[in-house]
């Protein structure tokens, strides 16, 4: 349980998050996963991340029991967490593959929207449920997985969009059969591992600077919003109801 670092075979680190029953991390777990990231793409062996995924899904998001028990407190830590997690993705200075099965839910896109690539499950869903959770944030990182209106739409009804949907927009590299995800995720990442490490890590940088967008930047004015909510009461009331009504926040 917690987040775990492995080499499979050589060039390629995999980035392990596990935290049962549904991989909602709490506060400690996005620093983990952020260190795990960075500290990866620090290896001078390393050429390439895989950031996979043990359990019934790749990310529920943040641990909403945890903000509900420790108040604010606990959504400004997760503020800061998710914002750490989502940048050493981005920042990482050898690209990150994403492996993604089942359900891709909140801080999930914010890993996978920042991550170079892609390969999903066929069972895999990729959505923002923050309305329904009390909270905001995420939608820079939907928007570099859909375009301007289905990201809107999908960010207003909570609603999820599948693998293939996401295939189609190509922000998805390959969806694949659940039992053929971990094959296809190395083979990507193999091939990106093959290429010279240190031209890799000056393409990671060439790339990140010409994108038009700041991620960090544009995240963390979302999350001030998530805070307005929270000060307001609004966020808690939301989160309240969600549970109440026998949703405990399980995909």
């Amino acid at each position: 349980m917690g987040v775990s670092t492995s080499c499979v075979e050589k060039g390629i680190a995999v980035v392990t998050v596990d935290f049962p029953p549904v991989n909602a991390l709490p506060v400690a777990g996005w620093f983990a996963l952020a260190d795990a990231v960075r500290a990866a793409g620090r290896d001078p062996e390393v050429r390439c991340v895989l950031l996979t995924a043990e359990g019934r899904g790749f990310n529920a998001g943040v641990d909403i029991k945890e903000i509900q028990r420790d108040g604010n407190s606990a959504l400004i830590g997760a503020n800061r967490a998710c914002a750490e997690a989502f940048a050493a993705v981005y920042d990482c200075a050898v690209p990150v593959v994403a492996a993604v099965r089942g359900f891709c839910l909140g801080g999930g896109i914010g890993l996978v929207g920042n991550a170079d690539a892609i390969v999903a499950s066929e069972d895999a869903v990729f959505g923002l449920p923050e309305l329904d959770r009390g909270a905001l944030g995420a939608a820079t990182h939907l928007a570099r997985l859909v375009p301007q209106h289905l990201m809107r739409a999908l960010y207003y009804t909570s609603r999820t969009a599948s693998a293939a949907e996401l295939h189609a927009h190509g922000s998805v590299w390959r969806v694949v059969p659940r039992e053929e995800l971990t094959a296809a995720a190395l083979e990507l990442a193999r091939e990106i591992a093959a290429k010279d490490g240190q031209l890799l890590r000056l393409a990671k940088a060439a790339i990140n600077g010409i994108d038009p967008v700041d991620v960090r930047r544009s995240y963390r004015f979302e999350q001030g919003f998530t805070f307005e909510a929270g000060l307001s009461g609004v966020g808690a009331r939301v989160r309240d109801a969600f549970g109440s009504a026998g949703k405990d926040g399980t995909p």
